[in-house]
Order: structure tokens, then sequence, then C-alpha cells
């Protein structure tokens, strides 16, 4: 995922430069996922999803915030769960998923691939659309990923890293938003989770693009702070360059003074970072832009 690793590298680089957070994560020279076996992100056999896994089909409030994050359970995502396990149990073909990104199988796939196209196909304005197409995406990772991923690094249990991350505060007055594109929400060799493992979720959010109850929370952030504070790192040849004392308002990093984070109110700086493939990110920047508030 070029756009991914292009943009997280540089979301990295630009924080540990100007010093707003303390060392990000320290990992052993070997971790548990470098063993010589394969890697189970690799490895993923098709395993099965049934009706009595998931307390009837329904992904609670403290689930969906448990694969970090922030906002209400999304209405259409639950929708769609639910409608998933209506089909199996009314066709008797169980869900099956496998490789990464927790992906539909066998021949519940076929028959479900050909009802949703079908609902796609009803819904005629685009942003009902994309909303549809996300949440999809979405309910089907989540299904795909129950009992299977570990909700905090969202790599396969028996592979968990959490215990080798360490946990740090951002600087006051910054905080990051991850603008993810649905496709790339609980893949394993997904990187910008680590922001918000890392930093918090109030100080890295994610946000879920085409996802309404996402959405909102960070165009409210946005319109609280205005324009002038709100910074979306993407490569442009056009782009404004600006120093860290002109975005900070500092002397140099070196004036900066370390004390507990602020993620809101008139004064915190906005930094997003889009998290997609490189076709996939031009989208979603353009949607930051239409949207008066934002960049």
């Amino acid at each position: 995922m070029v756009a991914t690793t292009s943009t997280i590298s540089r979301a990295f680089s630009f924080t540990c430069m100007f010093k707003l957070c303390r060392p990000l994560f320290a990992l052993s020279t070997r971790t548990h996922m470098e063993s010589p076996r394969v890697n189970s992100a690799l490895r993923s056999p098709a395993r099965e999803t049934h009706i009595g896994d998931t307390d009837d089909g329904f992904i609670t409030l403290q689930e969906w915030q448990g694969w970090g994050a922030v906002s209400p359970l999304p209405a259409l995502v639950q929708q769609i769960v639910e409608d998933l396990k209506a089909l199996e149990k009314n066709f008797d073909a169980p869900m099956s998923f496998g490789g990464n990104g927790g992906r539909l199988q066998g021949d519940f796939k076929i028959l479900e691939d050909k009802k949703h196209r079908a609902t796609y196909q009803t819904l005629g304005e685009s942003e009902k659309k994309l909303q549809f197409f996300t949440a999809r995406q979405i309910a089907c990772r989540l299904l795909g990923s129950q009992g299977y991923l570990c909700q905090k690094c969202w790599i396969a249990m028996e592979d968990c890293m959490c215990s080798k991350v360490k946990h740090c505060s951002l600087w006051y007055g910054v905080r990051f938003w991850l603008y993810m594109h649905p496709k790339d929400f609980l893949r394993q060799n997904n990187t910008g989770k680590l922001l918000w493992q890392v930093l918090g979720v109030q100080a890295a959010t994610l946000c879920l693009y085409g996802v309404a109850e996402d959405e909102e929370i960070m165009w409210s952030a946005f319109k609280r702070a205005g324009k002038s504070k709100v910074w979306c790192l993407y490569p442009n040849k056009n782009a404004i360059k600006m120093s860290v004392q002109d975005t900070l308002g500092y002397g140099s990093s070196e004036d900066l003074e370390y004390t507990p984070m602020m993620t809101d109110g008139d004064n915190t700086l906005n930094f997003v970072l889009i998290d997609g493939t490189w076709s996939n990110s031009a989208a979603m920047f353009n949607r930051l832009k239409v949207n008066d508030c934002c960049v």
C-alpha cells in the first residue's frame, strides 16, 4: 500500500523531527512475527462464522470501539451485519472468511455478491452508494475478524504484538486524524493503527471514509478549529510550504514545552493522515477539499 506506507512514514518523521511526542514504539530486534514459520497474515486459512458465535449477529458498541473507533456504532454497518446473518440462516450457507482483510469466500460469497450488487444498483445518489459500499466492507471485516484478530494491533491473536508497544503522550495542542479507506480497515499489514495504539484514540483518532458517524465527528472538530488549524499531510506539488515555526507558532521546536495533551478547542492543530492506496487516497483527498471546513 504505497500511499499508506508513504503517508504514515511522513507522519512519524514529522512527529519525531519536531518532537511532538516521546519515542513512539519499541519493538524487540526479533518479534514473534519474525519467526521462521509462515506468518499468519499470509497463511490466513478459511474460517467460518456462525449465528451463535456473535451474540445473534449483533455488533456491540464495546466491540466496535474496541477496534479503535470513537464513533457510535454505524447504523448501516449494523444493518448489513444483520442482513448477512439472515442470509446465512435462510440459505443454510455458512459464512467463510480468509486472506488478508478477511474476505468472504466460498458459496456464501457468490450468494451474497449477487444480493449486494442488486441492492447497490437500486441506490441512486453517489453518496448513498459510497456509504453502502463502505458499510459492507466494514461489516464483512468485523465478522471475519471476530475471535481471530487482536482488537488492538489487528494481527492474528497468536502473533499479537501489543506487549511490544510502548505508549506515550502527544504534545499539547496537536491531534492526528487517521482518515482510513474501508479496504484498509482491519488489515493485518496496516501501519496506521500504530498511531492510536501508541498515542491513544483521542490524540490519534480513526475516521473511516464514507462512514457518516465517523466523518461527522471529524468535520465538527474541523469547524470548531477553523481552516487555519487543519492540515493534511499529502503529496502535492502546489502545496504551501510551512515551517514548524509558522505552523506551531514557536521560535523553534526546542521551545515546545511538554505538557498534557489537548485534543479539542480553538487552539488545537489538526493533522489529517490519509490511509489508503494511491488511487483510493485521491478520492479521499478530494472529499476533504470539498468540505468547506477542511483543507
